[in-house]
């Protein structure tokens, strides 16, 4: 039986979903110890003009381009396919494929935002292209669901992004946000799109989340830091995509060499084996935090606390942006939030304290300074008392910026 295989990873590096499908290949070489030669293009790209030059054993690449898939259907050597699930079964590729399950990615954005209390629902894709038919797919499981649901729907695809039409198509974004009834809640296609909404939010004035809910795709980490508000995103199983694809891989070339494989090199009975993932879970962070709250007031005092707390205002302040007695708000705080302003900017620094040690490696010394707390012995004394343990201890317990 051969043990060194020669296999071709056919993937495009600069997107997250492709990185977090090879870590999750590279996974699986580190734990079983299987002795693959990987041959992998340096600029980490995919280079279709040569592909039929590679004499190897095996293929792992990604499908959701037609064109890489009309190149490997000739030939012979074993392919995994990677890639989106379809509403149509006609479109999966005819090899072994692992798909992210398209619906159940939308359907988790779509719950996370209903179960805030919204009633109303957008949806912001891409354009039509053959290349990016997983996005056509998540705007179909949007358009079911809401259907189903009975909810009011908005769906705008908008064009891609160019620098010669970029104010343009943003001009025409804004259009379609300011048309929308608010409260509501914005699915994007990939958080690369929620990008667009967030920063156009911000120059629109329009309050998030109390009057936009954002959540995109991907959680990205890359994209998390270009926004001055932090994106809610699902996440993809990708490195479990990658993990479950190298390992049919592996099974496939090991049957290839059993007794039961006939002189075209097939097994006797074939069966392509196709695999839905499931979303992991819901990322959520500030642009989905809506709460059900009708005092305009208490919703205008909401946002400003959100975007100024980390920079120590205080009670007086958000009084100064609203034009309203103290005793006035504090009323209408006491009926919606259930406790005061003054502890509505506490909580909002703490929270913010506890998503920066979890979910980046900056540093425990860093953090007081990015959420208005004077010192760093002041952020330990609230952690002890609110939560019970220090910041190092709590990020000991939650990091999760590393998976």
């Amino acid at each position: 039986m051969k043990n060194n295989y020669r296999i071709t990873l056919l993937f495009n590096a600069n997107k997250a979903y492709d990185r977090q499908i090879i870590k999750g290949i590279g996974e699986y070489l580190q734990a079983t110890q299987c002795d693959w030669d990987i041959f992998f293009e340096e600029d980490f790209c995919t280079n279709l003009e040569n592909i039929h030059d590679w004499i190897g054993d095996g293929i792992i690449a990604d499908l959701d381009n037609p064109e890489i898939e009309s190149l490997l259907s000739h030939l012979s050597i074993p392919v995994i396919g990677i890639g989106g699930s379809y509403e149509n079964e006609k479109n999966y590729p005819d090899v072994p494929y692992i798909a992210t399950d398209n619906v159940n990615l939308v359907n988790t954005a779509f719950h996370h935002l209903k179960d805030k209390g919204l009633e109303h629902f957008a949806f912001y894709g891409l354009p039509e292209d053959n290349k990016t038919r997983w996005a056509s797919e998540r705007e179909k499981a949007f358009n079911h669901i809401v259907n189903r649901e009975g909810y009011y729907s908005s769906v705008y695809r908008g064009h891609r992004t160019a620098p010669q039409t970029w104010q343009y198509d943003m001009n025409r974004l804004a259009d379609w946000l300011q048309s929308l009834p608010t409260p509501i809640g914005i699915i994007a296609v990939t958080d690369a799109r929620a990008r667009h909404l967030l920063q156009l939010c911000d120059h629109l004035n329009l309050m998030v989340p109390d009057q936009i809910a954002i959540i995109g795709i991907d959680n990205e980490e890359l994209t998390r830091y270009l926004t001055r508000v932090s994106l809610s995103s699902v996440g993809q199983a990708c490195k479990s995509m990658g993990y479950s694809a190298a390992q049919l891989l592996h099974k496939h070339l090991v049957e290839l060499e059993s007794p039961d494989v006939n002189e075209a090199g097939q097994t006797k009975d074939v069966k392509y084996p196709r695999i839905l993932v499931p979303a992991v879970e819901v990322f959520e962070r500030q642009s989905s935090d809506f709460q059900a709250i009708k005092d305009p007031y208490v919703i205008k005092a909401m946002h400003y606390i959100r975007n100024n707390a980390y920079n120590g205002i205080k009670v007086d302040q958000v009084l100064d942006s609203l034009r309203i007695s103290r005793s006035n708000l504090e009323i209408r705080f006491k009926e919606e939030r259930g406790h005061s302003v003054h502890q509505e900017i506490h909580n909002s620094k703490l929270k913010r304290a506890c998503e920066l040690l979890a979910s980046t490696d900056i540093s425990i010394a860093d953090v007081p300074v990015l959420c208005g707390y004077p010192s760093l012995q002041y952020m330990y004394t609230v952690f002890k008392k609110d939560i019970g343990i220090t910041p190092k201890d709590y990020r000991i317990k939650h990091v999760s910026y590393s998976i």
